[in-house]
């Protein structure tokens, strides 16, 4: 159990969800097989559902790994977004190039290689849609240069935001990852209690908040 919700929901609500097919779901059986990290299930879908909705033209993804995510939310807007997505493990960016390859879109989702903060930084230019998923102890650094580059009706959606029931739960929370789970804690303080902000949280895979503007 992800501790997040109960077995019996989980298994339901992902047995509603149909299989992928073709390259998309061999990414994903990769991913699986070989523990990379990338969105859970019905994650994946509240991506494709809140990208389709949004219709982003310009997308920022903190935490690349395969491409996976990239490629759900290029394909889910419908409008061909530009996305710039950050990585800093290596061995990561090559595997996420070769799957962009596969799709063409090397020239569409461009990936930034390097620490999440330092690029940030650099970044200037807003964005419609940001998906936050990357750093675990580090979202609620990322979250002052996420909202000075979105735009003034963007999204920001930031999975793992309950970190296996940790965040929720006390008696979850285990000794080496307690920094992480007060560091998320503090995240989600920030997104909820400040007045300018509006911000869901859902218990939905290992937890999701959606944060816009008032």
């Amino acid at each position: 159990m992800s501790e997040i919700t109960y077995d019996y929901m989980e298994e339901y609500i992902r047995g509603l969800i149909p299989d992928r097919d073709g390259t998309l779901k061999e990414i994903e059986d990769f991913a699986r097989e070989n523990g990379v990290p990338i969105v859970q299930k019905e994650t994946g879908v509240f991506l494709e559902f809140m990208t389709s909705m949004k219709k982003p033209k310009r997308i920022l993804e903190l935490g690349t790994a395969i491409g996976f995510s990239s490629i759900l939310m290029y394909q889910a807007s419908g409008n061909e977004p530009e996305i710039i997505t950050i990585e800093r493990d290596e061995k990561m960016i090559e595997l996420a190039t070769l799957n962009l390859k596969k799709f063409n879109l090397s020239h569409k989702i461009k990936i930034e290689e390097g620490d999440c903060l330092e690029i940030l930084e650099k970044l200037n230019e807003p964005f419609d849609l940001i998906f936050m998923d990357a750093g675990k102890g580090h979202y609620n650094h990322f979250l002052p240069h996420c909202l000075r580059l979105l735009k003034e009706d963007g999204i920001i959606v930031a999975d793992n935001v309950l970190f296996r029931g940790m965040v929720a739960s006390q008696e979850l929370v285990k000794r080496r990852k307690i920094t992480i789970v007060k560091r998320m804690r503090t995240y989600l303080e920030l997104v909820t209690q400040d007045k300018d902000l509006i911000t869901s949280v859902i218990p939905m895979g290992d937890g999701i908040a959606v944060t816009k503007r008032r």
